[in-house]
């Protein structure tokens, strides 16, 4: 990991491709990701870790299924929210969006288990950044 700084508006730009994060740093065992995403991503769930994400730029809506039903949560530019372990959630942006999310190093993007995942969604544990 960089000893510098590093501009998240440019770690931003350094890449195009939706829903596939880049590492930026690490803390401790965990990763510090950044993500471009619009549309959907899929349904998943991440067994034995929260998952923490903050809106950069633009919104994002975030569907959970929860034992009391299904609800959707809007997270606005500069708001942060944690899905619980073991919570099945999708994330959506209506339009380009920008997400930072702080997870375990190794986490995969569509969690334990997931639906069938789509073309424009990376199955990953998260790319080196290339600045």
């Amino acid at each position: 990991m960089s000893s510098e700084p590093i501009s998240l508006s440019k770690a931003l730009a350094s890449f195009d491709t939706l829903w596939s994060p880049r590492i930026v740093t690490r803390v401790n065992d965990y990763d510090v990701r950044v993500a471009k995403v619009e549309g959907e991503h899929v349904w998943h769930v991440h067994d034995d870790t929260d998952e923490f994400f903050l809106v950069l730029d633009g919104e994002l809506h975030i569907s959970l299924r929860e034992p009391s039903g299904e609800r959707t949560v809007l997270l606005p530019r500069g708001s942060v929210f944690t899905v619980p372990r073991g919570t099945a959630h999708r994330p959506y942006a209506p339009s380009a969006a920008s997400i930072l999310l702080f997870e375990p190093t190794g986490t995969p993007t569509v969690g334990d288990r997931h639906d069938e995942i789509p073309d424009h969604v990376d199955s990953t544990t998260g790319h080196a950044l290339g600045m």
